[in-house]
């Protein structure tokens, strides 16, 4: 029967085995522990974020003039624009403008060490500065070669050194850069950073910037003034030639007195119409009426007209009608008394004969009137369909006009257009308060100065230390014991040697008590050497 393995019997004897090196072990990284915090020197992480905006890109009006700007238009930064903004920020030129300009200022306390300037500069490696001063360029001159100016590589070894604790990057899914910076002084990590800022806004415009000398600007201004005043006298030319102020008014006013012309001529022409057709019914009913008998009735048309639902009846033709119907009948009555050759009934038919032509005459006059009232409707017909012929082909000249105007409008928006970028690429260069206006880049957070440093933290360092120390020292114990292959106890000659244990004899010294007081440093002492 197998015997089950303790495996907490096997690692409290590994442990009590060992228990001198594991305890030397942790002290040792326990002491290394508690003297970080007191050792180490405090490190101040200062950070800043800076904020990549969208750029605005101005449009435009092309219709209503260069200078009437429409509402701009925002292009989002790309993944591009960021890498350019990192790479602005974090270009050794400019940390070496920085540290410049404070060096200047003689905030910069420490130095550089000469391992630092001596790796900043690989140029000089082999040539130091005095010997280049009094040996090189001496000799330089002898010969007439070029002499090389001696520069010190005290900032670029500060700039190197504040590369090594600035870190920039992009926030991941944003449009924020942050900056963090680690110093050994919070004041000057602080200036730093702030500097750094305020040299990056400049050192962004002066690359951005595309500044314009006035002679340029003057001699662009004069140009667009020449060519301007000339299109503008093309244009009045063009006008004058046509006589229009304003061609598009005009043609607008002619399609609606054209729209208007062709309404009326259309009535006209339906007038026309009706009055031929009513002369050719009159005068077929005059012909008709001329060869009637003595006894017929009157013409079969009363000449009334319809004017706003109320009819107006011709008088005298009215009266000729009813006279010459009142003879007729009473021819007829006259006739089954009288013979027809008696004397009244001659005198009835000349009266009859006389009513009869005097009432065909007054149907011609009335005849005649209409005939006369179709010539001036046919006259007014002709006369408007000229009008309209006119008044279309000055529509068709107005829009070759119209076309001319607009070529040289389009070129007259193009010159106002590039005037109008002259000119504003000009006043940017000129204004001082540039910055604003161009710079797509903001100042989202400035930094400050942190009231606490970032390492050593002890309430961190001493407890991972002394973990960290207690665990190495375990480990270090298991690996002696791995490695040790003496016989520890008595069942280990059972499982190695296959032979019974008969007897096993205690070689281990007694116990030795500690002498000294406890909690005193002699105690201490004995307590870690045993």
């Amino acid at each position: 029967m197998n015997q089950t393995e303790n495996y907490l019997h096997e690692f409290l004897r590994i442990f009590f085995a060992n228990q001198r090196l594991i305890k030397r072990v942790f002290l040792f990284f326990a002491a290394i522990t508690l003297l970080i915090p007191v050792l180490a020197k405090p490190t101040f992480d200062i950070t800043a974020e800076v904020l990549v905006q969208s750029k605005k890109l101005p449009q435009m009006d092309p219709s209503g003039g260069a200078l009437n700007k429409l509402s701009d238009v925002f292009v989002p930064p790309t993944l591009i624009d960021m890498e350019t903004e990192s790479s602005i920020l974090r270009s050794p030129a400019l940390v070496r403008r920085t540290v410049e300009q404070l060096y200047a200022e003689g905030h910069f306390q420490e130095e550089p060490g000469l391992l630092q300037r001596w790796v900043s500069d690989p140029w000089r490696r082999h040539v130091s500065e005095p010997f280049q001063a009094h040996v090189l360029n001496p000799l330089r001159e002898l010969f007439g070669m070029e002499v090389e100016p001696i520069r010190d590589n005290l900032l670029d070894a500060l700039a190197m050194m504040v590369l090594e604790d600035l870190e920039i990057q992009t926030l991941p899914g944003s449009n924020v850069i942050s900056v963090a910076y680690s110093a050994g002084e919070p004041v000057f990590g602080t200036l730093l950073i702030n500097r750094l800022l305020d040299t990056y806004l400049i050192h962004r415009q002066e690359l951005y910037s595309n500044d314009l000398p006035l002679d340029f600007y003057e001699q662009k201004k004069l140009q667009y003034q020449e060519r301007l005043k000339g299109l503008e006298e093309q244009r009045l030319t063009l006008l004058e030639g046509a006589k229009a102020a304003n061609p598009d008014e005009e043609i607008t006013f002619l399609l609606s007195a054209i729209n208007q012309e062709e309404l009326n001529l259309s009535q006209y022409r339906d007038r026309a119409l009706e009055g031929n057709r009513w002369l050719d019914y009159l005068q077929k009913s005059l012909n008709v009426a001329t060869q009637a008998r003595l006894n017929d009735y009157s013409f079969p048309y009363t000449f009334a007209q319809t004017l706003e639902n109320a009819t107006y009846d011709d008088r005298e033709i009215r009266q000729l009608g009813d006279r010459l119907i009142e003879l007729v009948s009473q021819y007829g009555t006259e006739s089954d008394i009288f013979q027809a050759d008696s004397v009244p009934m001659q005198t009835l038919r000349a009266q009859i004969q006389r009513a009869r032509q005097q009432f065909l005459q007054v149907v011609r006059n009335r005849i005649q009137e209409r005939e006369k009232n179709q010539e001036i409707v046919t006259g007014v017909i002709a006369q408007k369909s000229e009008r309209v012929a006119e008044y279309k082909s000055r529509i068709r000249d107005l829009q070759g006009i119209q076309s001319q105007l607009r070529q040289l409008n389009t070129e007259i928006e193009a010159l106002h257009q590039a005037f109008f970028a002259y000119t504003q690429r000009y006043e940017e260069s000129r204004t001082s308060d540039v910055l604003g206006a161009l710079s797509n880049a903001r100042i989202l957070t400035r930094p400050f100065e942190p009231t606490e440093a970032t390492f050593p933290v002890p309430s961190k360092v001493i407890p991972l230390g002394l973990l960290t120390g207690l665990l190495l020292a375990i480990a270090l114990g298991y690996i002696r014991e791995f490695f040790d292959h003496r016989f520890k106890h008595p069942g280990q000659v059972g499982e190695q040697l296959g032979l019974p244990v008969l007897m096993t004899i205690d070689a281990d010294d007694p116990d030795q008590t500690d002498p000294h007081k406890t909690g005193r440093l002699p105690w201490i002492r004995h307590w870690a050497a045993s």
